[in-house]
This record gives structure tokens, C-alpha cells and sequence, in this order.
């Protein structure tokens, strides 16, 4: 008995050295195809890296040699791929050491295995059948999403600037200093604590405001009483409906200070009809304060008719005997929105809503849209209304590009829009869907 146990963990363990090289595990479990598929996927990735991937990860560390002939952000973008192909092979090596044990410890234990290349495949069809779906989509989502992310990643600890454009120039590693120039270098840093400023309030003031009418409208067309609902819920979606950029570029010549519907007409009307009023013409696109206070207006204007739809139907499926019951026990209105209404929205919204605020934190279209991010310079490229993201998009395309403190900047909205969702999601219990 003890040599059999002996016997059966020399076999596993053979098994899982041998498939130290991919595939001669499989194939001394007597799995010889899945053998043959795994010592072919080994064998393409050692001519891929003898080919390219050796030269392509020693260039990610260099970024290249020679100005004007070799050229670093091509270099560091080869070297991105290949770090992920190498990733993608870790993890299959990994699957194919556990594989290799796994089968061997069902040969030890007398169970049934899959040999022959019909029952692999069956058995791959059959139990695999999530992953076959699933891989691809996987895949494609490395190379289309953290491919990327990497890459802006890499250049964030770059010099890729406008003093060193390649391949006239290579780029250089320069550590940390591109986040310390943000924060610490008085150039970058009072822009980017202005911008930052800017770009909270701008996040809280426009989303609450979109949140705080779109209740308001679901929650007034929600009442019995209320005739022609359809016709008002049309009307509603109307800003939803008419393409964001277009009502933007709309707005914009509508708030222009000299020939601008707002200053001409409406202004002039409200000055008509409300005695001791007199607003006059406000400067609507040339003072920050005020082109701050339209933009916030426009998008709470353009946010709210989706936060209606939602907030419409949430309020159709509260029962309607819990306000029964709340006015028999002498609950007013107030009390009613407060202990009914408002938690049955929020426990199901509250994720949406958090979604909300962060589209809003790097809403671009609104913010350069308008004004161009404008009036006037705070510095650094950016303008008195400019938020994070239209900044960033200043650094790159102006006239002296800062790649990669734009990079830098980039990590940082990231790191903080992650941060704060995830916070708000674990406080307000978001992900626990089960309950």
C-alpha cells in the first residue's frame, strides 16, 4: 500500500516537472494532443521571442540608442505588447503546470481521463464551454483597454515632451519627477490645484443639479392629478434626445455676450415682467464666474432627462398601500418623500447616480464645447473653466506638447475617479445586488 501511494506521488510529481517544458506533462498523462497544443503554443512563443520579443522588452528598458534612427515611443510601445504577450504566457504556463499535476492526481487517484483527441475536445466543449466564449472577449479586452492604460502608464514616467520628439530625440526614464513637477513645481502645481478646484465643483454642482431636477420632474409627473403626462414626459426627453454637441454649440452662440439670444431676449423679458429688476447684460463668455455659472446650467439642462427616466420608473414600482399607510399614521408630504420615496430611489439609482458624477468629472464635450475651456489663461495651457481632462487635451495639442506630464495627470484622474467610486459603492452597499 505505502508503495503504491509512493508510486502515484512520483508520478504527479514527474508529471509536473516535465511539464516545465509545456506539453511533455500532458503527454506522459497520455494526453497526446493536448500535449501537442501546448508544446506548439511554447514553441511559437520562443520564436516570438528569439524574433522580436528579446529585442522588444531590451527597448523598453533603453527606449532606443541612436537619435534619428531608432524611435523610442515606437520602441515603448513594442515593448507594452510584448510585456503583455509575456503576461499572457506566464499565465498559461501556470495553466499548463496545473493541468499536468491535476491529471496526473486522477491517473493516481484511478479516475477517468481524457486521452484520446475526440474526448478532449468533447470534454473541452462540453466543460469549456464558458471559457471558449469568455477568452476572446478577455483577450480583446487586454489589447483594447489595458494595452493602452499601459502604455499612457509608461509614458508618465517618460521625458516625452516637446523638447524631445522622436525620433529627432529619444526619450528617456525620468522616474517620479513628472508627478513631483505636478504637484511641487510652482508652474504646474497652482494650475493644477486651480483645475482640480475647478473640476470638483464643477463635478458636484452640475451632476447634483441634474440629479435634483430630474427627481424633481419624475416625482411632479408622477402625481395623479397632473394632466397630459405623455405629452410633458416628451418634452422632458427632448434634451436627451437632440445629439449633446449640437445643443452645446447652440447654447454657446446663445450665450454670446453681444448677439446672444440670453443677453438680447431673454434677459430683456425678465427685466419686462419682474418689477425692480434690472439684470442687464451679463458676460456670459469673457468673465470665468459667469461662464462657470452657464456651463453648470446648460448640463444640468442636458443631464436630467435620464435621471427622469430612471427616477420614473422607480417611483411606478413602490407599492402604493406604504403611502396609504404613511397617511393613515399621519405622515405629511415631507415625510413621506423622506422615509419612502427617497430610499426606495436611492437603492436602486444610488450606482447610477455615482456613475454620474464621475462622467462629469471628465465630461470634455461640455467644458470645450462651450468655451474652449475658456476665458482667459490660469497658466500651464489651461483656461479659467478648463477641468482635468480638458486640460490634458491642451497639454498634448498645444504648441509646446507635454506628453508625459499629461500622462501624469491622466494616472492621477484615474486613481482618483477608482478611489472615490469605489468608496461610495462600498458605502452605499452598490455591489451587494444579492439582497
Amino acid at each position: 500500500m505505502e508503495y503504491v501511494e509512493k508510486d502515484d506521488k512520483q508520478r504527479v510529481k514527474k508529471a509536473t516537472l516535465l511539464s516545465i517544458i509545456p506539453g511533455l506533462g500532458q503527454i506522459y498523462n497520455k494526453q497526446i494532443f493536448k500535449g501537442i497544443i501546448f508544446l506548439l503554443i511554447f514553441a511559437l512563443f520562443i520564436i516570438e521571442m528569439i524574433n522580436f520579443g528579446a529585442g522588444a522588452l531590451v527597448g523598453l528598458v533603453t527606449l532606443g540608442s541612436t537619435p534619428g534612427l531608432d524611435h523610442s515611443l515606437f520602441i515603448l510601445i513594442e515593448g507594452s505588447l510584448q510585456l503583455l504577450i509575456l503576461l499572457l504566457f506566464i499565465l498559461f504556463y501556470a495553466i499548463n503546470l496545473n493541468d499536468a499535476r491535476k491529471v496526473a492526481k486522477l491517473w493516481a487517484e484511478g479516475k477517468k481521463v481524457n486521452t484520446s483527441m475526440k474526448s478532449v475536445l468533447l470534454n473541452v466543449a462540453d466543460q469549456g464551454f464558458p471559457y471558449l466564449f469568455t477568452i476572446p472577449a478577455y483577450v480583446a479586452m487586454i489589447f483594447a483597454i489595458v494595452f493602452p492604460v499601459l502604455v499612457t502608464i509608461f509614458i508618465a514616467f517618460t521625458n516625452y515632451d516637446f523638447y524631445h520628439i522622436p525620433p529627432a530625440k529619444l526619450i528617456d526614464w525620468v522616474g517620479f519627477s513628472n508627478f513631483t513637477d505636478v504637484f511641487f513645481l510652482s508652474s504646474y502645481r497652482d494650475t493644477f490645484l486651480a483645475v482640480f478646484g475647478w473640476t470638483l465643483i464643477w463635478t458636484v454642482a452640475a451632476t447634483t443639479l441634474q440629479i435634483v431636477i430630474g427627481i424633481f420632474t419624475a416625482l411632479v409627473l408622477n402625481q395623479k392629478f397632473i394632466k397630459f403626462k405623455r405629452v410633458f414626459g416628451i418634452i422632458f426627453l427632448l434634451p436627451w434626445a437632440v445629439p449633446a454637441f449640437i445643443t452645446i454649440m447652440s447654447f454657446s452662440n446663445m450665450f454670446n455676450d453681444s448677439i446672444g439670444a440670453i443677453n438680447t431676449q431673454v434677459i430683456p423679458l425678465i427685466d419686462a415682467l419682474i418689477p425692480f429688476v434690472d439684470i442687464g447684460s451679463l458676460p456670459w463668455k469673457t468673465d470665468p464666474f459667469w461662464t462657470k455659472v452657464a456651463i453648470i446650467m446648460i448640463q444640468g439642462w442636458l443631464g436630467f432627462p435620464f435621471i427622469y427616466v430612471l427616477v420614473s420608473g422607480i417611483l411606478q414600482s413602490i407599492p402604493e398601500e406604504q403611502y396609504e399607510a404613511a397617511r393613515i399614521d399621519g405622515a405629511g408630504l415631507i415625510q413621506r418623500f423622506r422615509h419612502i420615496t427617497m430610499p426606495a430611489i436611492f437603492a436602486i439609482a444610488a450606482p447610477i447616480f455615482i456613475t454620474q458624477y464621475t462622467g462629469n468629472f471628465n465630461n470634455f464635450s461640455m467644458i470645450y464645447l462651450f468655451n474652449e475651456g475658456g476665458p482667459g489663461s490660469i497658466g500651464a495651457g489651461a483656461g479659467s473653466t478648463d477641468i482635468l481632462i480638458s486640460w490634458i487635451y491642451k497639454l498634448t495639442t498645444g504648441t509646446s506638447p507635454q506628453y508625459s506630464i499629461a500622462s501624469a495627470v491622466t494616472l492621477f484622474i484615474s486613481l482618483f475617479v477608482i478611489a472615490i467610486s469605489l468608496m461610495v459603492f462600498k458605502k452605499t452597499k452598490a455591489f451587494e445586488m444579492e439582497d
